[in-house]
């Protein structure tokens, strides 16, 4: 990431409203450039692949995709691009999935626009940053190792008692995808029955 001067930042965010609103308070900090803004996945990652972009403000949710899937996706193509997670969710298990994603920040929309501001900054520094009052909880996801990043999403979904249709949904995926992962998990955890994953679920989510 660059010193603190002209960080290049992308705003993706699905309402129009939302992003005008940030696009006007950040665009009166000197050493910020809003080089782009999306509302969806697919129209955030053309910009990413033509434009030059220090920084990404991502809505966790973005319609019918998640901002953490989408966080993930930057990272493996372009590992250069930092993400700050922007969320109405204090709850650990999003900040511990957006953390697993590869975010470097996560910060309540309700916050004051200060802090994002200084998330911006402190992530441009090299360092992490969590919203006031959100603990910064890089542990509090402790999966096997043996699973990979999207069982440990569903292992961190499951946890809140959440149906394969509803992870289904919040993942964008099917719900046989959904199914045949959470068998995965048991396989690989060696675990038989549906109440002891929960059980396992729990045990790693610290909420």
């Amino acid at each position: 990431m660059k010193h603190l001067s002209n960080i290049k930042l992308l705003i993706i965010d699905d309402h129009p409203l939302v992003r005008d609103g940030l696009r006007a308070r950040l665009e009166s900090i000197a050493h910020f450039e809003i080089v782009g803004e999306a509302g969806n996945q697919e129209d955030a990652l053309q910009l990413a692949s033509s434009l030059a972009i220090d920084l990404i403000l991502m809505d966790i949710n973005l319609g019918r995709s998640s901002g953490i899937q989408l966080t993930a996706e930057f990272l493996k193509r372009h590992p250069q691009i930092s993400v700050i997670i922007l969320s109405m969710h204090d709850k650990a298990e999003y900040v511990a999935q957006a953390i697993e994603a590869g975010a470097k920040a996560y910060v309540l929309k309700d916050a004051p626009a200060e802090e994002i501001i200084k998330a911006i900054n402190s992530v441009a520094a090299g360092a992490n940053y969590f919203s006031s009052g959100i603990k910064p909880v890089e542990s509090a996801l402790k999966p096997s190792s043996t699973l990979t990043m999207r069982e440990q999403c569903i292992l961190a979904s499951i946890a809140t008692g959440k149906s394969n249709k509803h992870i289904a949904r919040e993942l964008n995926l099917s719900v046989r995808t959904v199914e045949t992962h959470r068998l995965n998990i048991k396989r690989k955890l060696n675990i038989e029955g549906q109440a002891d994953l929960i059980r396992y679920a729990l045990g790693q989510v610290q909420l």
